[in-house]
């Protein structure tokens, strides 16, 4: 008797367990993906069953993107809250020579997003120290340019011309890279004037007349 009244209790635990759906799904540091994209990813669009999805699995669905680094699930509310918190991996400009959207793991991808335009080719080496360089840029800045040309020298393999979109040349080399994050602050002191800002050496801006 015990053993059945046991049986038909855990029969009954299984059963309101395998019933118990998603109710509620917190998404938090995502300033690229939305909300509703990241739902879509970890397929929870139709707030599943909570039992079947494990949370390691959901990580795993997430991670699969090639637009998060990291995600981390955890569950409350007795299975029924998930709360996803994930490291977006940022798109950094396309690549016109590849004809993709460069990350910033260095990940290539198709991508019909509006970003700053490297235009021509770039040695390897060259490429990863953008890259790296380019992982600090603040969004805003980032916002701000429109297209990237490589522009060595005998003197400085790394020069790059950024063309802002406000009339703006800047030009930068990645020893120096830093001093275009704080662009915004610059271009507060043109007065809406057109030159070209050279970051490489001396921070001043040149005006060009017409």
């Amino acid at each position: 008797m015990k053993f059945l009244i046991t049986v038909t209790v855990i029969a009954i635990l299984v059963a309101i367990i395998l019933n118990v759906k998603i109710k509620n799904i917190v998404i938090m540091d995502n300033q690229y993906l939305s909300d509703q994209e990241i739902i879509d990813i970890a397929e929870l669009r139709d707030y599943p069953n909570t039992a079947l999805e494990f949370s390691w699995k959901i990580e795993k669905r997430l991670e699969s993107s090639p637009y998060i680094k990291n995600a981390k699930v955890k569950k409350s509310d007795f299975q029924r809250k998930i709360i996803i918190s994930i490291e977006e991996n940022l798109p950094l400009f396309y690549y016109n020579r590849e004809d993709m959207v460069v990350l910033q793991d260095g990940t290539r991808v198709e991508s019909n997003e509006k970003l700053p335009i490297l235009v021509n080719q770039v040695p390897e080496e060259v490429m990863n120290r953008l890259i790296k360089k380019m992982k600090g840029i603040p969004r805003d800045v980032l916002d701000k340019i429109s297209e990237m040309k490589y522009a060595p020298t005998n003197v400085d393999q790394e020069l790059f011309l950024f063309t802002m979109n406000d009339g703006i040349y800047v030009y930068v080399t990645l020893s120096k890279f830093e001093r275009i994050y704080d662009y915004l602050e610059y271009a507060e002191g043109f007065d809406n004037k057109k030159g070209i800002l050279y970051l490489d050496s001396g921070d001043y801006l040149q005006i060009l007349e017409g």
